[in-house]
This record gives C-alpha cells, structure tokens and sequence, in this order.
C-alpha cells in the first residue's frame, strides 16, 4: 500500500540513521545506541519442567524427558551465542554498525514494529545527546514522511498520527485484502480496479458511469455475505446490516445506490428525464470516495481497529 512505512522501511538507513551520524553531535558510539534501542536483547529461555523418571545410574529414561533436555541444552547454546553478540554491539564495538544494518530488517516485520521503532530511536536520542541532535532525528524523519508521502503527520515532541488520506486508502486496503477471500468478491474488485485504470487512456462518461458500477457491483457482493443479510441489491442490504447509527445515514448509502440505478447507463437504463447533465470526473470523484466511505456499515470484513491505530492488533 502506498503511504505504509513499512514498505519503505530499506530506505530509512540511508536516510535517515546515516544522515543522523554525521551530525557534528553524534557520538561516536550512535550505532551502539541504535542498536540498544531498536534490536531486543536475547531472552533466557524458559526451562523444562522437573524430570521424573531416572534409571539406577541417575540418567533420564523417560523419552520426552530426554528430547525436553536436549533442546534446553541447544536454546541455552544459542542464547549464550546470542547474548555474547549483544554485549558487544551494545558496548561499542565497531561491528555495530554494519551487525545493525544487517539485523534491523529481521526484526521491522510490522507497520506498528516499524513506528515502534522511529519512536525507540528518538527515545534513545533525546537520552545520549543534547537538543541539537534531536532536532535533527526529528527533521530527518519528517523529511523521510514527506518524501514518500507516508499516511502519518510527526508532531513534537515526537509522535505519529494517521492522516485522513492515510485513514482512507488503509480503509481501501482493508477492502481489497477482504475481497482476496473470495473469488467472486476478487473478481468484482479487479473489475473495478480495471475500470478505473481505464480512465487514464480516456476520461469519458461511459467509462466514468462503468467505474462507478463496477464499485457499486463489487460493494453488492461484499454487503451479501454480511451477517444477517439476505438481500442481494445495496438497497436490501441497508435495510438488513442493522449497522447504522442513524437513519439519515443509511439513507444516504440508499440514496447513493438509487442514483446508480437511476441515472442513465451506470448500472441500468435508468430514467433519462432525472438526468439533470452528463456524467463528468467530478462525479467520478466525489462518488466513489463517498461509495468507499459507507463500505464500514456494509460488511464485517474489514478490520476497523487497523483502519485508524498504528498499535499491534492482537
């Protein structure tokens, strides 16, 4: 999705921890600190329960027993292994540097992993250095939002909030991963996808009038799989979603899909005497916008707490 941090995540090394480096203020340990703040340290891990069951000799008999202990054994070889590595890139080693560039990406699996980090480093900044520095962590950062037109706004001293453009398009991308469950519901939603790309060879009413049938058609689909509905026209499903917080609302999405019905050429003949001019990208615009814009109400697919929070979703 455009405007996903984590999609660019590559990026912030060159443009942002590098160009923090070199400032006159960082110390020459930065990359340690880095590391400290972004790289978990090893966990001890957890020990198997007491065995029961031992032979004359005092050695384990039980199978499980044995294969339990084996794997203590190897996990505890591997966090020695693991915690002698931290040590010394948390400590200063000049392997710091390039042990972080390497292991970072392990670890950014998530956009809230990748935001929780941001927020980590400049946590980190404010501690080892003066304001200098974390005036410029700030600017590098919201440089790099900038460049990439990531969905954040970086307000001091140093926090993330979702744009409204950022709300809608995950909205959006909720929508198309919803519809990857189902092919019928795939189907609908590259169809309207084609039919809107269609509009860069030629911006015309028919092709304006199939974009918005398209979408009208894939948010049908959608709607019929919601729960307790039976209906299988956007008019029906509003009747039944019983999602509305008021009528007024649901009147709206109805009246939404009347013109769509109505208008001449969208979704049928329509009524030629209700047409008041022809269909433009104006139109276009404004009504697939408010089309998406009910799609909450219409179906339980989509996950609302991501759509707006940058916080793991459990």
């Amino acid at each position: 999705m455009r405007g996903e941090l984590l999609n660019v995540w590559g990026k912030v090394w060159s443009e942002v921890l590098v160009k923090l480096s070199k400032h006159k203020d960082a110390p020459t340990e930065l990359f340690s600190e880095l590391y400290q703040a972004i790289i978990p340290a090893p966990m001890m891990p957890a020990e198997p329960d007491e065995p029961t069951q031992y032979d004359e000799y005092g050695q384990l008999t039980d199978p499980n027993e044995i294969a339990a202990e084996e794997v203590y054994k190897t996990a505890i070889e591997n966090f020695n292994t693991a915690r002698s590595h931290y040590e010394q890139a948390v400590s200063g080693s000049t392997k710091a540097r390039q042990w972080l560039r390497t292991e970072m990406p392990l670890y950014i699996t998530s956009e809230a992993k990748a935001l929780q980090t941001l927020e980590a480093v400049h946590a980190k900044v404010r501690d080892i250095s003066g304001d200098e520095l974390t005036n410029r962590y700030f600017k590098l950062v919201e440089a790099f939002i900038d460049k990439y037109s990531l969905r954040y706004d970086l307000r001091r001293p140093f926090s993330m909030h979702p744009t409204l453009p950022g709300i809608f398009a995950r909205m959006v991308l909720n929508l198309k991963a919803a519809s990857q469950s189902d092919a019928h519901l795939s189907s609908a939603f590259h169809e309207f996808e084609d039919a809107l790309r269609d509009l860069t060879a030629e911006q015309t009413p028919t092709r304006i009038k199939t974009c918005i049938a398209k979408q009208t058609n894939f948010l049908e689909a959608i709607g019929q799989i919601a729960p307790n509905v039976t209906g299988n026209t956007l008019g029906q499903i509003c009747d039944q979603v019983g999602t509305w917080p008021h009528d007024r609302i649901k009147d709206s999405m109805k009246n939404m899909y009347g013109f769509a019905s109505n208008y001449p050429g969208i979704r049928h003949g329509g009524t030629a005497a209700n047409q008041i001019r022809e269909i433009e990208m104006r139109d276009l615009v404004s009504v697939c916008i408010v089309l998406f814009g009910f799609a909450p109400y219409l179906t339980d697919q989509i996950n609302l707490e991501d759509i707006y929070t940058i916080e793991e979703v459990v």
